[in-house]
């Protein structure tokens, strides 16, 4: 079972690599649901040697992306390919609520030989037989997903089900609110091919600054705990 960590912060790409984790999913900005990283931040995770797959993702709120968006969206992952990321982090809705093909199609078509993750916008879907055949057809790779629930605890059950049904077409990487109290039920019960989590915690940035801010950032304990309870 392969490990992601969310890394939106130097020390969380530092702590990958110490603890050996498979990959990153490298963004900016948790506290909005993560945003897409500034290419010097890209730069530096390659440079530290951790395999980087970039989210793709240029404002907070919901996944449907007007075409100016989507343009964004395309000129990033090819920032990306040039740069030599492994993978790109993507999630593009319709108007209906299910995958937009057309889009997604286009970003696959752009990363050409790396890896494409649709992230939780899944989750926004209502139907995850639909949504896995889609991104099948579309030749995603791997789908980060807590089982159309607000966090994996919920959507546990799904979660299993999804797994069962995808049945080795693509990746389900469990996702979403993973925590010390149900970690080892996804391992055990749900058995996906991969679990991502970000191990942060709040904490307030430059306390005495009047531009003091509270911020999602890795906490090592938390993070060497989850671990352990993988592995």
């Amino acid at each position: 079972m392969e490990i992601e960590l969310c890394a939106a912060s130097l020390e969380a790409i530092q702590l990958a690599k110490q603890f050996e984790f498979n990959r990153i999913e490298l963004c900016q900005n948790l506290e909005q649901g993560g945003l897409t990283p500034s290419p010097g931040l890209i730069n530096y995770a390659l440079a530290y040697g951790i395999e980087t797959h970039v989210l793709i993702r240029p404002r907070p709120g919901g996944f449907q992306y007007n075409w100016d968006e989507v343009e964004i969206m395309l000129r990033d992952i090819l920032v990306c390919k040039s740069m030599e990321a492994k993978g790109v982090v993507v999630g593009v809705l319709n108007e209906f609520g299910t995958i937009d093909e057309k889009a997604i199609g286009l970003m696959v078509e752009k990363a050409g030989d790396m890896d494409v993750t649709f992230h939780r916008a899944f989750d926004d879907t209502y139907n995850f037989e639909k949504s896995i055949d889609t991104l099948v057809n579309l030749g995603v790779k791997r789908v980060l997903s807590s089982g159309l629930g607000s966090n994996v605890q919920l959507g546990m059950e799904n979660l299993k089900a999804m797994v069962e049904y995808a049945n080795g077409r693509i990746e389900i990487m469990a996702g979403g609110g993973v925590n010390a109290n149900n970690i080892e039920r996804l391992v055990q019960e749900v058995r996906p091919n991969a679990i991502h989590f970000s191990g942060t915690k709040k904490y307030l940035l430059d306390e005495d600054s009047m531009f003091s801010e509270t911020v999602l950032k890795v906490n090592k304990e938390k993070v060497e705990g989850l671990i352990n309870l993988i592995r």
